[in-house]
């Protein structure tokens, strides 16, 4: 999914020299082809990130199109303030890019590990946030930041997951993308980012009669195509590597519970910081986002025992 980001964000630079690339003194080989096409059009703002955010709106203001690279604990975490004055409030084209989302960076703790930049950034007046799940996603949701001519951010987690769509996408800004219809009034995955491929897994095998859908854009969002969904369902489950507060489960619930109540499992992170350090793999475990916790959570909600309507 880097390679699909980095190739997008070269295409759009060639095709216009007003987009400019900002980092905070990351992603120096993610760079490297820009550097080589594109190296007047780049520029490395240092380790001072919400002064990269201002230089961003000086920057649009004058016509150009800045897009903020920098991990997602920090692009938007640390710069949430600067985003919401700078950028969003005057509706600026600056597109940030949050690599790194979620459990990513899990070797360096808590600082560099990302799980409420979905809740945070929603939350902003006129912010648009995606959440690709793959490259086909990435390209899509790249070209359509540029398009949109509006402040956004894109989120961007672990990339070397298999892919989720077989080849470019042709959809609608906002929509959900449908990757297995199963049987109606039975359990439906909705998903975004690294867990859609989880998603398809679990449906593949374990609940081989379920649907799947991915999330691509958490805002805009199809509310109309969420109750359709949800009325065809009789169990629906959202899976994402971030807070369950805020996050696409918080959204879905909103939804629902104004136009089509239906018995919701929202698998995330719960309310707790990482107890220790380790591998990726590792902090999935430990927060229960790997496949066997899902599919155990999952098995017990649908237990006949099992009386929860929402978790």
């Amino acid at each position: 999914m880097r390679d699909a980001f980095s190739k997008a964000l070269v295409d759009l630079a060639k095709a216009d020299p007003n987009v400019l690339l900002l980092t905070g003194d990351h992603g120096y080989a993610l760079f490297d082809e820009f550097r080589r096409v594109c190296p007047k059009q780049y520029i490395n703002a240092g380790i001072a990130e919400q002064n990269m955010v201002g230089m961003a709106a000086g920057l649009a203001r004058t016509g150009f199109r800045p897009i903020v690279y920098g991990l997602s604990a920090f692009i938007p975490i640390r710069v949430l303030e600067q985003i919401k004055l700078d950028v969003a409030h005057d509706n600026l084209p600056v597109i940030f890019i949050g690599d790194g989302a979620g459990f990513v960076y899990s070797h360096l703790g808590t600082s560099h590990q990302s799980t409420e930049d979905i809740a945070c950034s929603r939350a902003i007046a006129d912010l648009q946030v995606y959440s690709p799940a793959d490259e086909f996603e990435m390209t899509f949701c790249m070209h359509a930041a540029y398009r949109v001519r509006a402040p956004v951010y894109l989120r961007v987690g672990k990339s070397d997951r298999a892919p989720v769509h077989a080849q470019a996408l042709n959809c609608s800004l906002g929509q959900l993308l449908s990757l297995k219809l199963g049987e109606r009034g039975g359990v439906t995955f909705i998903a975004t980012g690294s867990l859609v491929r989880c998603a398809l897994d679990i449906a593949g095998t374990t609940f081989p009669g379920a649907s799947v859908w991915s999330a691509p854009f958490i805002k805009p969002i199809d509310e109309a195509q969420i109750s359709a969904i949800c009325r065809d369902s009789q169990t629906v489950v959202t899976l994402e590597e971030h807070s369950i507060y805020g996050g696409l489960g918080s959204l879905v619930a909103e939804v629902t519970s104004a136009t089509a109540p239906v018995r919701l499992l929202r698998i995330g992170v719960k309310d707790r910081f990482s107890m220790h350090c380790g591998s990726y793999d590792y902090l999935l475990k430990e927060h229960g986002l790997d496949r066997m916790s899902i599919e155990k959570k999952l098995t017990s909600f649908l237990s006949p025992n099992s009386s929860a309507l929402c978790e």
